[in-house]
């Protein structure tokens, strides 16, 4: 494992060419390497507990660590297998004394992190049922909020056909995936490869990219404004956004939605800098597992899954409809519907 470890740091790109090489090193890591740490550190536990504070002839640190080591293989064949197949449409109110009357009941489908690249053989079902899900919602506007890849733009070619019918007049934003960034090349073709990306999205699926711009939506004699700004991220996630250029002949009085795939930003600039009411992000899948409640996400994003609310503003964070790494434990691929209601 030590070895095989040193060969894929080893690799310039952010993962092998192949993933298959990257789903075997994490399923030998979740089969030998996980169970025997924890095996490892509840007999440690056990023996100092038996040698300073509850003298015993035997350790039951090992009892302890031997059943937890199997939960934790069955939990992980699981997230691998069943969990990874999940899908689930959560449905959120969100409420607005500003929002315009013609859009009161509003429905937003909000999706996320689609990482295409992902999905080959018997896990091509998986977007097709995602897809047929998407299909089956009655809303009146699609907002993806980035990551569609997991490196490069070839992976939209090979799903547009199962994407472009269920996923029709799409407002979407690019991740932190959708930049040229995890494959190593010169500056000429990363800027080939973004502009090929871009052509897919707008050309191949029919989708409006906001890179830095806005989008106004009509709804009766009311509208609101749709702003979607390229990634802003902390390191070593990309910042490329320009709120400046995106707000830009956007009224202060305007109802405003934003698409920013990663929500670090809701706090560090988006409250204190726009006059978005309303934000819907993605990045952090949830964490793609929870236990009791807890997610790995929470240890660095506060708002890292669901609905935050800040003085009558909101963001909600999806968990996303995939991943670089196909797992899901007690945190299944989502589709939210964000319906807006006005508050009387």
């Amino acid at each position: 494992m030590i070895v095989y470890t040193c060969l894929l740091a080893s690799i310039h790109n952010f993962a092998p060419s192949d993933l298959t090489w990257l789903n075997l090193y994490l399923l030998l890591i979740g089969l030998f390497v996980g169970p025997k740490a924890i095996f490892t550190i509840c007999s440690s536990v056990g023996w100092v507990l038996r040698k300073t504070i509850i003298p015993t002839h035997r350790n039951y640190g090992h009892y302890i660590g031997l059943i937890a080591g199997v939960l934790a293989v069955a939990a992980y064949l699981y997230g691998l297998t069943i969990g990874v197949g999940k899908i689930r449409v959560r449905h959120v109110d969100v409420y607005f004394a500003d929002l315009p009357k013609s859009f009161d009941g509003y429905k937003i489908l909000h999706v996320s992190d689609l990482h295409l690249g992902t999905f080959d053989g018997w896990r091509r079902t998986i977007p097709e049922n995602e897809m047929d899900s998407i299909k089956a919602q009655k809303v009146n506007l699609i907002c993806f909020t980035g990551d569609l890849l997991n490196m490069r733009p070839q992976e939209v070619l090979a799903m547009q056909n199962t994407i472009r019918p269920a996923m029709v007049g799409v407002i979407s934003v690019l991740g932190n995936h959708d930049y040229a960034e995890y494959v190593k090349h010169t500056p000429q073709i990363e800027s080939q490869m973004m502009k090929q990306l871009l052509t897919y999205e707008r050309k191949n699926l029919g989708w409006a990219v906001l890179n830095n711009e806005h989008i106004t939506i009509h709804n009766g004699n009311d509208s609101i404004v749709i702003v979607g700004t390229e990634n802003d991220g902390r390191p070593p996630f990309p910042q490329r956004a320009d709120w400046a250029k995106a707000f830009r002949g956007v009224s202060k009085n305007a109802f405003v939605i934003c698409l920013q795939h990663d929500p670090s930003a809701w706090e560090r600039t988006i409250l204190p800098k726009t006059n978005a009411q309303l934000t819907l992000s993605g990045h952090t899948h949830g964490g793609q597992m929870q236990i009791l409640g807890h997610r790995p996400t929470q240890l660095s994003q506060h708002e890292d899954y669901g609905l935050y609310e800040r003085n009558g503003r909101y963001i909600y964070v999806t968990s996303g409809l995939g991943g670089l790494v196909p797992f899901r434990l007690n945190m299944p691929n989502e589709i939210a519907i964000i319906t807006l209601h006005r508050q009387q």
